[in-house]
């Protein structure tokens, strides 16, 4: 039975990890360069994936600092610019809770609203799944530096990896002995838009993924370019927020019905997909892209149930003709998208493109100083002609610890000290980096390569501490020391000088 009310919760889980002996002593030996202290391990991004890095590494007696640039309870998306109303995932999976019951969502929901209300519990509300983040995050103490954007990463060849950073009135540089980077969807990149939307005046457009008001749509008429979840999620929020009207302009003729991603989870697809050769996993990875995921079932509903949304199916973009409309309500000029698509043409105000993320590695000047040198699937790898997909070419190609890998050896040392632990590291990894399903496994698979790294740059000063070691077993006084056999009494059964 989960314990009543936090607090009890809370015991719970101190008490589950002392008898597991968690969290280990801290075993790493310090390290400093040029007279300053050297991190043991920095990560880049405190959403979901980086706290569960963290944790791990935490658990496991390595000592990790987190740098995030959100304010403190707004990392990743949750309660930012994600817009569902309930996660997609269900709610049994034990997400980022490492194998602890104490610290699943399930114990932490139960604890406040009790067994019956978890078992009227559908999907998971998305802000209090950001709630339990933020509990997840405070109960285990972790060291999360909020205000703090990363703004370059330098490997070295001889040294720890640098990083400046910009904090609440200064810019500082820290030195860490790994990195890991968990910046989420857009972790190696950015949003992405086709290019005929840079003819739309920027105040008219948006990506489904930038910060915005949806207040400013009340009585305009909007489309949504794309048919997944995200595109009904801003559908959906426009509508309720006031919108005239709106169109999603779907390229299929007709949505995805099955999640094919659905039919990889299990074991042996986490625990399996990274050691698969590379001509599986394009396979594997380029039939689930080409399937499509569709939107949920829940998310479809919430935009449907509007009669003045409108599901375009089969209709793609051909050009945007931006038209003035004269003087508009309130004073002011609003010009007309006048868009032409394969099934008309549509009026429209204002724009927003559902259309996902690119690497682009130049719209992340963090990275700049080695993003030319990094090892991508198109360096190793030429898919079938009927399998081309430039984001899978494009993401990097890791090794088995999810760090990056030189193009060409020698020409970046260092660059095997950052790791990627965000979504495009899905090609090498399978969808163990920034998922709920398998984000633990992933999180625990990239800890244990750091610590066997550390160890092994340390073995001289861990043999040192192992010979250094004198906490005695015995003090001596245990036994006595036989006598020669010649001197036994052979009638003497009870005392032969040799004690078992």
């Amino acid at each position: 039975m989960i314990p009543e009310g936090l607090p009890a919760l809370e015991a719970w889980l101190a008490a589950d990890l002392v008898r597991l002996d968690l969290p280990r002593k801290p075993w790493v030996v310090p390290h400093r360069h040029d007279g300053i202290d050297v991190l043991n391990v920095v990560v880049v991004g405190a959403g979901m994936a980086g706290l569960a890095v963290a944790a791990t590494l935490e658990l496991a007696g390595v000592p990790t600092t987190l740098f995030d640039q959100s304010p403190e309870g707004y990392e990743g998306p949750w309660a930012t610019t994600a817009r569902m109303e309930t996660l997609r995932s269900p709610k049994t999976l034990a997400g980022p809770a490492l194998g602890l019951p104490a610290l699943t969502f399930r114990a932490w929901f139960e604890a406040q609203y009790g067994a019956a209300e978890w078992e009227a519990l559908g999907l998971i509300p998305r802000l209090q799944w950001m709630d339990y983040l933020r509990w997840y995050r405070r109960v285990l103490a972790l060291d999360v530096r909020n205000g703090h954007r990363v703004r370059q990463i330098l490997p070295q060849a001889d040294g720890p990896v640098m990083l400046a950073i910009a904090g609440p009135g200064s810019v500082f540089t820290v030195r860490a002995r790994r990195v890991v980077v968990a910046t989420g969807r857009d972790g190696l990149g950015a949003a992405w838009m086709p290019d005929v939307a840079r003819s739309i005046p920027p105040e008219q457009r948006a990506h489904s993924s930038d910060p915005m008001d949806y207040g400013r749509l009340r009585g305009l008429r909007v489309a949504v370019v794309g048919g997944g979840a995200s595109a009904m999620d801003v559908a959906a929020t426009a509508l309720e927020a006031g919108a005239a009207s709106v169109d999603l302009l779907i390229r299929r003729p007709d949505l995805p019905r099955i999640n094919k991603g659905k039919g990889a989870g299990n074991p042996g697809f986490v625990l399996g997909f990274y050691h698969l050769p590379d001509h599986w996993k394009w396979r594997i990875r380029h039939y689930i892209g080409w399937s499509q995921t569709p939107p949920p079932h829940g998310s479809t509903l919430r935009v449907s149930r509007h009669p003045n949304a409108h599901f375009n199916l089969g209709c793609t973009i051909e050009r945007i003709t931006v038209a003035d409309a004269g003087e508009q309500a309130g004073g002011g000029r609003r010009p007309v998208l006048e868009v032409e698509t394969t099934t008309g043409r549509f009026d429209l105000d204002f724009i927003l493109f559902s259309t996902g993320f690119q690497i682009d590695w130049a719209r992340r000047p963090e990275f700049a100083t080695f993003a030319d040198r990094v090892l991508a699937w198109r360096d190793r790898f030429t898919p079938p002609a009927d399998q081309h997909d430039q984001e899978m070419l494009d993401s990097p190609y890791l090794g088995p610890g999810f760090e990056f890998i030189e193009k060409e050896p020698g020409a970046c040392p260092g660059l095997e000290r950052i790791h990627c632990f965000c979504y495009p590291a899905t090609m090498s990894h399978g969808t163990v980096s920034g998922d709920i399903p398998a984000i633990s496994e992933g999180a625990e698979r990239l800890a244990r390569a750091i610590i066997s790294r550390l160890y092994h740059e340390d073995v001289e000063a861990q043999f040192a501490a192992i010979r250094a070691y004198a906490d005695p077993e015995l003090i001596g006084d245990e036994w006595r020391p036989a006598l020669p056999p010649d001197l036994r009494r052979d009638d003497d059964n009870g005392d032969r000088g040799d004690a078992d």
